[in-house]
């Protein structure tokens, strides 16, 4: 289980694509764990490492989110975004993970890319002694795109380190995510935005009363 979930406050929160100090400053104000920051160019919520570098995250840890950089790219924007942990996607292995630091890197899978069950469960498995944390997301790659993850996939897995639940994670999504998998953590970006990159006070406010509850 997640760290806020053996303290008794639920499962742990992310949000992510953080682009704007106020909303970071939402972000601390109401308890979030860990702050979510991109660094993939492409991204409409692409901010420069100087900027986490600038934030006080408090108890909150921070995530640089990375799609295809070189590993040396990725140890120095985590270095000036003074980032504690990883969020790797894209085709990084085993050593690229051992490289960055298996305690800071959050590995993400896109279950809907495997036929079976066990499938997904050999690359669990093969991620398993070089992550920290497992993020599951909808979709066959990228992220943000607010589509919501088929959850049945989930029950069947076992899982050996605490994963996050990513996909479309709204106040109306939620609460079915929340009872139908049992996640450690949970993921919200684009389900509390009233735009890319700019999260909507009283959409993150619901969500989090949901998550607490």
């Amino acid at each position: 289980m997640s760290d806020a979930a053996n303290s008794g406050r639920g499962p742990l929160v992310k949000v992510c694509g953080l682009t704007r100090s106020q909303d970071v400053d939402l972000c601390l104000s109401l308890g979030v764990d860990l702050l979510g920051f991109i660094f993939h160019h492409k991204s409409q919520r692409f901010v420069p490492p100087i900027f986490p570098g600038t934030v006080r995250s408090g108890p909150a840890r921070k995530v640089g989110v990375f799609v295809g950089e070189d590993v040396e790219t990725v140890l120095d924007f985590m270095s000036e975004g003074g980032c504690h942990l990883a969020q790797l996607h894209g085709g990084q292995d085993e050593a690229f993970c051992r490289e960055v630091g298996p305690e800071r890197v959050i590995k993400v899978l896109w279950p809907e890319r495997y036929s079976w069950v066990a499938a997904l469960e050999r690359d669990i498995e093969r991620f398993a002694p070089v992550c920290a944390y497992f993020l599951f997301d909808s979709g066959s790659s990228g992220g943000g795109h607010g589509k919501a993850l088929d959850l049945s996939f989930l029950n069947h897995l076992r899982m050996p380190r605490p994963w996050i639940l990513a996909g479309g994670l709204g106040p109306d999504t939620l609460p079915e995510a929340l009872t139908s998998c049992l996640p450690d953590g949970v993921d919200l970006n684009s389900g509390v935005e009233s735009a890319p990159g700019e999260k909507d006070a009283g959409k993150l406010r619901k969500a989090m009363e949901i998550i607490r509850k």
